[in-house]
């Protein structure tokens, strides 16, 4: 069956909601962003908190621990206080049965706020409970942000803690951390404590303050691969792994090297200037090691590494090795 199309508002529409005191009694949070999704939850609670008059009137369940009728009753039932009741369901997509939901929904108590999260993307639309819940207006998309989008979140989240990020920077630290939002939240705000009362965000601030990445990032792994060293090559990305970098975000970053590697030919070639090479490659600031590694990998070479990036991002999505597996049989092939 092919999806259907959510037409329905981004999540970032509960923020001016709430700015408005317009509190809805049911908010269905979707999406591949869990950083928004857990954003707005924590937003929702602090608007409740003068609100909710007594601790047992604040539950969370789990998709995996009850049915939903349990749930259901539980938040049907009168507060402790004579306030708002707060019930979050987290792994909505774990119910079993959820059409009992649409019901409920329909006719919600007037002291209750529920919140509802699903990780990932939804099939079908037009299925119960969520042609219901779209209709409602309760449904809100947590879409990852990604590219240009992702680059102005972290010029406006430094700009509202006083310090300034450009555009160039703030890709810098993409590159380094990922587009983890939770994960550049935390970096940024160690660069916050480091910077005081300084205001800009240089590539020496993001550099000094990325201690637990800077043995072990994507950087570090590219200048590895480069100089065709597969221990480091394979220590490297193990320990990226266990610190929680997505593979997938790892394979495309190679694929990206690699792409990267293919055009300093070309462009040496025309004699292209250095800076607007760098640029050209994506490597503003590692362009030397570009070249070198080119000179180890001959026209050949980067044709086996291509092979061997899409046969891994191909295992990942079809097979059941797990990644440890997966990159060692791919850094195999790289440097064979």
């Amino acid at each position: 069956m092919a999806k259907s199309k959510f037409n329905g508002p981004s999540i970032s529409q509960i923020i001016n909601d709430l700015k408005k005191n317009k509190l809805l009694p049911v908010y269905f949070l979707f999406g591949e962003d869990s950083f928004s999704i857990d954003s707005a939850i924590a937003l929702i609670e602090n608007y409740l908190k003068p609100l909710i008059d007594s601790d047992f009137d604040r539950e969370t369940f789990y998709g995996e621990d009850k049915n939903l009728n349990g749930i259901l009753d539980f938040a049907a039932a009168f507060p402790f206080g004579s306030g708002k009741k707060l019930i979050i369901i987290k792994d909505f997509e774990k119910i079993k049965d959820k059409k009992p939901l649409t019901a409920f929904i329909n006719s919600p108590p007037e002291f209750l706020v529920m919140i509802i999260t699903l990780n990932g993307s939804i099939t079908n639309f037009e299925s119960e409970p969520y042609k219901t819940l779209t209709n409602k207006n309760f449904m809100f998309e947590a879409k990852e942000l990604k590219g240009k989008y992702l680059i102005t979140w972290l010029k406006d989240y430094s700009r509202a803690k006083g310090k300034n990020l450009n555009s160039e920077n703030a890709q810098f630290l993409v590159d380094i951390v990922g587009e983890d939002r939770s994960m550049l939240e935390a970096q940024l705000e160690k660069i916050f404590v480091y910077l005081g009362e300084v205001k800009e965000i240089t590539i020496e601030s993001i550099q000094s303050l990325s201690t637990s990445l800077k043995e072990y990032n994507i950087f570090s792994l590219q200048n590895a691969i480069g100089k065709k060293n597969k221990s480091d090559s394979v220590k490297i990305i193990n320990n990226m792994l266990d610190n929680g970098i997505n593979l997938t975000y790892i394979i495309y970053m190679l694929t990206r090297y690699f792409s990267g590697l293919s055009r300093i030919k070309e462009l040496n070639e025309k004699k292209v200037h250095i800076q607007a090479a760098a640029k050209i490659v994506g490597a503003n600031y590692y362009y030397n090691d570009y070249l070198n590694a080119r000179s180890r990998y001959s026209d050949k070479d980067l044709y086996k590494a291509a092979q061997a990036l899409l046969k891994a991002d191909l295992s990942i999505k079809t097979s059941i090795a797990d990644d440890k597996t997966v990159v060692t049989i791919m850094l195999a092939e790289i440097m064979q």
